[in-house]
Parts: structure tokens; C-alpha cells; sequence
């Protein structure tokens, strides 16, 4: 263990002093939300992984400052009957109050974590579409999304070590881990139980609420493109598929694709839609996930509405046939 990412990786868990006193660009923290250091900034990671953990997802935590984080906040602060999207106190005492488990943990990796298996992925769906499944690129891929964290802040938390050796001790965030494959029926939905979506087109975000209108979840989204705009109006969950290959139609002509032929993209967390599809009554549209997590909620969809593969993956877990989405806002 090297002591400069021991130095920096305890702030984020010692830095009592600063707690619920900074906004953005106070204690130490440059505009961007790092710190002095050009590092991650570690009460800003604090908080990202408690909100993560709370159900109200920051998107790729990456210790940084930035429109999916203050989303979040908002979020919270509404659920818990505040305002503002900033760590001011009270904000700060309710979201520390969620949990006091420490916000990095160990992990050892293991022999099926480097054993993939691993492939490049081609940009162009066309060639996608000739690979026997959309795997991950390579370990550190894998093991960012399955802890909701940018590569960028594994790679910081872990400098110098081998991520794709056996037995290597690693620190991530610590937050459930993504779960794999598809989960039994009987298991659905898990609670709390889903049972409006909204999806708000300005904000880039997607709301779940409980039965009893209560806030749920909230998660950063990329929402529409120019060659599909996303849908206004009201709509239902029709299926919720996990693992789902990916159709292309031909009829969106969507940029850089030359073939006019349907064809057909594998199963993989790099597929176009990610490890989940959640299909709407509206024709075509869904909710899925998505092969660039960091992506989310800063660059336009292919036309539905995407999320990270992890908070993909919660959304479908808590949602069921019949649910209502509402889609507001603009594009």
C-alpha cells in the first residue's frame, strides 16, 4: 500500500471538519469540484457514494463536482423535505444520518473476475454486430462499473496495482455491488416497489415513485437524440428484459451506420442498451442501460432513454409490467 493513496483515500472518511460547511469551491476544492491537489475531492466523494446508497445516483462516482451530482442533491433534499443542491448542513446531517458505514472498502479480486472474458469493442454497430457477445473492454472496465465509479477514481484509489491479477487487494466505492445475469421471476419486483416513472427531458433525469407517491429513486439520464426525440405523454412498462440483444432499424438512420438493413448487436454490458431494456408501450422507446456509463446524463441517446448500467439494472429490479412513465419537459 502506497502512503499517498493511503493520505488521500483516508480523507474521505476522516474529513469530519468540512462536513456540511462546503459548497462548491470551499475547503479546498477548486470550481471543478477537485481538489487543490488536481485529485479527486474526497468530502464531494463522501457524498456521492452516501446519495448512491440512499437511491439517488450521482451517475459514474468520480469525486467531482458536476450537474448528475447536484441532481442528486436536489433529489434528496426534496425527499427529505429541503431544498437546495448543495451541501449546506442540514442537507449534509440528513444525508450522513442514511448510514455510517465507511464509504471505501477492500476487495480481492478473483480468478472469474481476470478471467473474463474481455474484447475490444469496434465503435461502428455494424462491426458490433459481428462479435459473439458486447463483453467488457478489460478488468478495470468490469470492476469501475461494477462499483459505480469512474475509471479515472479506480485508478486513483489503486495506483500502480494489477487489476487483472488474482488475489489483488483493491479499495472502491462502497456501494452494492452490480449484479449479473437475470434474476429469478420469483424475485420481482424486489421492494420498495416501482410504481410511476417519470422522465423529465429538461432535467435529464428519471424518477421513480412508490405507490404511495413517494420519491424512490432518482437517476441522471441522457434522454433523446435529433434522429429519435424522445416521446411526450404518458406510457406504460410493457417487459423488462435483462441481457437483451439489440435490434437496429434501419428506418432511424442513425449517424454513422451505412448499412439499410436490420441487424441484430449480442448480449453485453457493451451492447448499445446496456445490461437491462425496459420496454414502453411507446413504439420502440424504452429505458436501458448503456456501454459509457460516464456518458450519462452529459451526451444525447440513441434516441430512448439512458442510464448506467447499474442504476439500470435498480430501476428494473423495483419495476413491473403496467408501471406508468410519464415523459415531461423538452428535449
Amino acid at each position: 500500500m502506497r502512503p499517498g493513496r493511503w493520505s488521500w483515500a483516508a480523507a474521505v472518511t476522516d474529513k469530519a471538519a468540512g462536513e456540511g460547511k462546503s459548497g462548491e469551491g470551499k475547503s479546498g476544492e477548486g470550481k471543478s469540484g477537485e481538489s487543490k491537489s488536481g485529485r479527486p475531492d474526497p468530502l464531494t466523494l463522501k457524498a456521492q457514494v452516501l446519495l448512491d446508497r440512499a437511491g439517488f445516483s450521482p451517475g459514474a462516482i468520480d469525486g467531482r463536482q458536476g450537474g448528475n451530482l447536484r441532481g442528486a442533491l436536489a433529489g434528496f433534499a426534496e425527499a427529505n423535505g429541503l431544498k437546495g443542491e448543495r451541501l449546506d448542513r442540514a442537507l449534509w446531517d440528513k444525508l450522513a444520518a442514511t448510514g455510517t458505514g465507511p464509504v471505501l472498502a477492500d476487495y480481492t479480486l478473483t480468478e472469474q473476475d481476470v478471467a473474463g472474458p474481455f474484447a475490444e469493442v469496434p465503435a461502428g454497430m455494424e462491426e458490433q454486430a459481428d462479435l459473439k457477445a458486447l463483453s467488457y473492454a478489460d478488468p478495470a472496465e468490469m470492476l469501475a462499473e461494477r462499483f459505480h465509479m469512474s475509471r479515472a477514481l479506480l485508478e486513483a484509489l489503486n495506483p500502480g496495482k494489477p487489476l487483472d491479477k488474482a488475489g489483488t487487494v483493491i479499495t472502491v466505492a462502497a456501494v452494492p455491488a452490480m449484479g449479473t445475469g437475470r434474476p429469478k421471476a420469483k424475485d420481482m419486483p424486489e421492494t420498495p416497489k416501482v410504481a410511476r416513472i417519470t422522465v423529465d427531458k429538461s432535467a435529464g433525469q428519471v424518477r421513480a415513485y412508490g405507490e404511495d407517491g413517494a420519491l424512490l429513486r432518482l437517476y441522471p439520464a441522457s434522454v433523446g437524440s435529433r434522429e429519435k426525440p424522445a416521446p411526450s405523454g404518458t406510457f406504460k412498462v410493457q417487459a423488462v428484459a435483462f441481457d437483451p440483444d439489440y435490434t437496429y432499424n434501419p428506418d432511424y438512420a442513425f449517424q454513422g451506420v451505412k448499412t439499410r438493413k436490420a441487424f441484430t448487436i449480442k448480449p453485453g454490458p457493451n451492447n448499445p442498451v446496456g445490461v437491462v431494456w425496459i420496454d414502453l408501450s411507446a413504439e420502440s422507446y424504452g429505458i436501458h442501460g448503456t456501454p459509457e456509463p460516464e456518458l450519462v446524463g452529459k451526451a444525447e441517446s440513441h434516441g430512448c432513454v439512458r442510464l448506467t448500467n447499474w442504476d439500470a439494472r435498480d430501476l428494473a429490479l423495483h419495476v413491473s409490467k403496467g408501471a406508468t412513465v410519464e415523459f415531461t419537459g423538452s428535449d
